[in-house]
Parts: structure tokens; C-alpha cells; sequence
């Protein structure tokens, strides 16, 4: 049995929609992640036994087994397999569980979870070919599905959760995020080329939806989405931005990595996922954060790193009412509210993040939970090696 070990992570920056990386295919933002991946590592990729890859909406050029096209074009040998899966939000941490559980059972010596989105070229719910009312008649029926945003909206009702604390951790998000940005901090981007509003390439190396200043009296005067104005609190604000993005980690087997001179980054304490309330839906994260916790033998108090995904900024604050954390420690250099959330992709992505701040700061545990449709979380919990 493997000692699975997190060797390198890495992710593009996160471009907004319609924005600098439009005219980006998917399938060419994650072989840029999985080429950057392996030339950072150090690792021939014929080494590389298995690559499985999160993406959400898998129709267009997100079909036909993305990662496996991600593969053969960042010139991977044809040996290498891949499979695509879709644990919805949680997609790319769900493959970097897969991997590390593959490394685990002796299945594979190395692995890469990886994930892929790009919500401009390949828009949410075109898989399904449009919303909730093509699901199963009699799901809709026996079961309260809602969007997402009208869960965030019964979140912020049950918790007491204000329009300004929601605002408030919103501007709080891109601050962080403008200030790792300005100052170098996310090691863990791969430049990349981009396009400017007028289709000029440029070396893009930050995030591209942060914003350097929050203007509280615009924040507060957008509208609200998916309740009339007065009547909710989620806006466009405070809720991740559509992005696009590719993000890739590279697992492997403690013993023969060192072998291979390679230096191990991070082990594994704990990977969870669980099934919640599919109405709330968002609420996951709080049994998940706490069975990963148990699982690891950790407490909350004990983490340097807390990585909890900004679907919405009612969650996230939730979250915090009921776990009670250290609220320095959660997304340190900002969420998907400031750098955008391409679904697939924003797993993988939010873990190399960790790995990045982990080893600035010095810091040893570190902890990642995600909201999931239709009531689901993934959670992670590593340790700095």
C-alpha cells in the first residue's frame, strides 16, 4: 500500500467570462496546466499512471473526455489514460481524492487530479441543453430543487446573515486577493497568454476578475438576483464570479517519489465527501468540514489554512457561524469572489493555493471544503511535509 503525497499543484489564472481567455479552448487551458504541472515537478509524464479529470458542464469542447483530449495535447505519451468525471463544484477535488486513493491502493505509482471549465465557451447547463425544468418531472416533484442563489437567499434567512455581512466579506475577498496578486504571492499560477478588451495576447499572470478597490456604496446599490429588491441579499457582488480556468496536482507515492529524488509537498490527514440537503443544498460544507476534522484528528483551532469556496458569500459566513473559525485563517489571499470560480476546475485550483500558502507562510495544516448542487461537500485536510 502507497503513501499518497501531493508532489506539485499548480492552476492557470482564473479569467472572468467573455473576458481574457475567451478565445481559449478548454481542452487547451487544461493541457497548458498539465504541461505546466509536469515541467514544474520535474517528472517525465510517461511516468504518469492515470489523469482524472472534474468538469462540470461536459458538452461542447468540454465533451468527448476533456481530459483525456487535455492529455494527447500537452503532448503526454499516448499510454497515459484519462477519465472525466463531474462531482458537480466539487469536481477537480474529487479527482485529486480519486488520485490520491489510486496511489493508495497501489494502483498507481504517479496520478494527476486535474480539472477544466470554461464557462465562455461552454456555458452552465448546456450539457442538459437548459435548466431545471429538463430534469426528471418526478424528481421536480417529490423533491424542492431550487437555484442555487434561492438556497444562498435560505441560508442568509436561517443564520441571520445581513446584505452588509455578506458585502462586507465580499470586499474582504478581493482585498486579500489584490494584495497576493500585487505582492507575487500565488506561486501557484502558470502564466499565461490572454487577450485585452481589444484582442491584443499579453502574459497574463494574475487573476483577472479582482478587483484593487471595493467601492462599498456601489456594492451595496447592486440589485439583487434572484429575489425582488428588499425581499433578498444575494447579488452579483457577493456570489463567485463565471470564470474560466484549468488547475492540476500531481500525486504520488511517497516512497518512490524520494526515490526518484522528488520532494513531497503535502500528505493527505483526511478526504470526505457527504450527501446534505439537496433544498439548502449549500449547507454540505459544515457536516463535511467536521467529519474531515474527526477524520484527521484535528480541530478547527488547529489549522494554519482554511480554503472554503465563495459560491456565495451567505455560505461561507454560515459556515464560519457554526465551525467558528480563526476568520484570519479562511481564504487568506481571497476567494472566488475576488478570482472567480470555473467550476471544474476551482477544486484543484483552491488546492494548490493552499499548497502555495502553506509553504509561504510556514504554516502546517491546512483545510479545503466545497458546497456542491443538489446538497453535497467535499472536504480535504493536509499537512505541510
Amino acid at each position: 500500500m502507497g503513501e499518497p503525497v501531493i508532489l506539485e499543484a499548480v492552476r492557470t489564472p482564473f479569467g472572468r467570462r467573455d473576458g481574457a481567455l475567451r478565445e481559449t479552448r478548454p481542452d487547451e487551458l487544461l493541457a497548458a496546466a498539465l504541461g505546466g504541472l509536469v515541467e514544474r515537478a520535474g517528472l517525465d509524464p510517461a511516468r504518469v499512471e492515470d489523469v482524472i479529470c472534474g468538469c462540470v458542464t461536459q458538452a461542447g469542447e468540454q465533451g468527448a473526455n476533456v481530459g483525456r483530449l487535455g492529455v494527447m495535447l500537452a503532448g503526454f505519451p499516448v499510454q497515459v489514460p484519462a477519465v472525466t468525471l463531474n462531482r458537480m463544484c466539487g469536481s477537480s477535488q474529487q479527482a485529486v481524492h480519486f488520485a490520491a486513493q489510486a496511489i493508495a491502493a497501489g494502483d498507481a505509482g504517479y496520478a494527476i487530479g486535474c480539472g477544466v471549465e470554461s464557462m465562455t465557451r461552454v456555458p452552465m447547463f448546456s450539457d442538459i441543453g437548459g435548466g431545471f425544468e429538463r430534469l426528471n418531472p418526478r424528481l421536480l416533484r417529490e423533491r424542492e430543487l431550487i437555484h442555487q442563489g434561492e438556497s444562498a437567499e435560505r441560508i442568509a434567512e436561517r443564520w441571520k446573515i445581513t446584505r452588509e455581512d455578506a458585502d462586507a466579506l465580499s470586499a474582504e475577498s478581493h482585498r486579500r486577493a489584490a494584495e497576493a496578486a500585487r505582492e507575487g504571492r500565488n506561486a501557484e499560477i502558470l502564466a499565461l497568454t490572454g487577450l485585452d478588451p481589444e484582442g491584443r495576447p499579453y502574459e497574463m499572470r494574475r487573476d483577472e476578475g479582482i478587483r484593487e478597490s471595493v467601492d462599498p456604496q456601489k456594492m451595496s446599490s447592486l440589485k439583487t438576483v434572484f429575489r425582488p429588491e428588499g425581499e433578498g441579499i444575494v447579488t452579483a457582488g457577493n456570489s463567485s464570479q463565471i470564470s474560466d480556468g484549468a488547475s492540476a496536482v500531481l500525486v504520488g507515492d511517497r516512497a518512490r517519489a524520494e526515490a526518484d529524488g522528488l520532494r513531497p509537498k503535502a500528505r493527505f490527514r483526511a478526504r470526505v465527501a457527504v450527501g446534505d440537503d439537496p433544498t439548502m443544498q449549500l449547507t454540505g460544507i459544515i457536516p463535511a468540514t467536521r467529519l474531515a476534522l474527526k477524520r484527521a484528528g484535528v480541530s478547527i483551532r488547529d489549522l494554519d489554512w482554511i480554503e472554503v469556496n465563495e459560491a456565495f458569500a451567505t455560505v461561507v459566513l454560515a459556515w464560519a457561524a457554526e465551525l467558528e473559525p480563526d476568520m484570519e485563517k479562511v481564504n487568506p489571499w481571497g476567494g472566488a469572489i475576488a478570482h472567480g470560480h470555473p467550476l471544474g476546475a476551482t477544486g484543484a485550483g483552491l488546492m494548490a493555493k493552499m499548497v502555495a500558502g502553506l509553504e509561504a507562510t510556514g504554516g502546517q495544516l491546512g483545510l479545503q471544503v466545497m458546497c456542491i448542487g443538489h446538497g453535497m461537500a467535499t472536504a480535504t485536510v493536509i499537512e505541510r511535509l
